[in-house]
């Protein structure tokens, strides 16, 4: 491992841990020096598992609805844009320039995206229109109020930095959600004190949760993203 690959495993660990800021604000393309395998690891450390339902629902009353549903979460930070940027410079020899508008036209996308899988287990096995997707700080954190909900966007589908680099289980349906950073009356969604950040989705009558740490980079996109408070 070179120096640099050296600095960019301490920035990821100290985002993982909610530390001071990595070092891709000091060096902001230090990503065109990562291996695959380090750019592949930064993606999973932002990918969660968890379950729509509890494990023991059963199909009782209907038959027209799913018992849960398996879920499965990608946190597209500004750190896992680079990575699967990155990734694609790799398997298709691109060049500096092109693997940098990646980076612009993925973050151009929304203020954060996350990428939703989800697979109904058994029952119906269809997905509702209106399934929704929420983002806010996990409840035991100071600004457990503030929440916003995603839109789902399919066209992101065709912007490569957040097609998602992990191989496709295609059990799943996928879903593009675009989260704004700032709560509808202008606020920071995250701030400082914040420890976790907790995805929330319900279909019917259920609910999932799948929480991560919040990195060091979503702050900074929340400071340099003017808030636009709903009339």
């Amino acid at each position: 491992m070179n120096r640099s690959q050296l600095w960019a495993v301490v920035g990821l660990s100290l985002v993982a841990l909610g530390g001071p800021a990595s070092s891709q604000e000091a060096n902001p393309d230090e990503y065109l020096s990562w291996t695959a395998s380090f750019a592949e690891t930064a993606i999973k450390s932002m990918h969660k598992d968890g379950r729509v339902g509890g494990f023991f629902d059963t199909r009782i009353l209907s038959t027209n609805r799913s018992y849960n549903y398996k879920l499965s979460a990608t946190w597209l930070t500004p750190e896992v844009i680079r990575a699967s940027a990155r990734v694609t410079q790799l398997s298709g020899f691109l060049p500096d320039a092109a693997t940098k508008e990646l980076v612009t036209d993925a973050e151009a996308a929304g203020e954060t995206v996350i990428l939703i899988e989800i697979d109904p287990r058994e029952g119906s096995g269809v997905i509702p229109l209106d399934w929704g997707a929420f983002l806010r700080p996990r409840a035991d954190d100071a600004n457990e109020s503030a929440v916003v909900r995603g839109v789902s966007t399919p066209a992101l589908r065709r912007v490569l930095a957040l097609a998602g680099m992990l191989p496709r289980n295609y059990d799943y349906d996928r879903f593009w959600m675009v989260f704004p950073l700032h709560t509808p009356d202008g606020q920071p969604l995250f701030v400082d004190t914040t420890s976790e950040a907790e995805l929330v989705v319900r279909i019917h009558d259920k609910e999932g949760r799948v929480s991560w740490r919040v990195p060091d980079s979503i702050l900074t996109r929340i400071a340099r993203t003017p808030a636009r408070p709903e009339p």
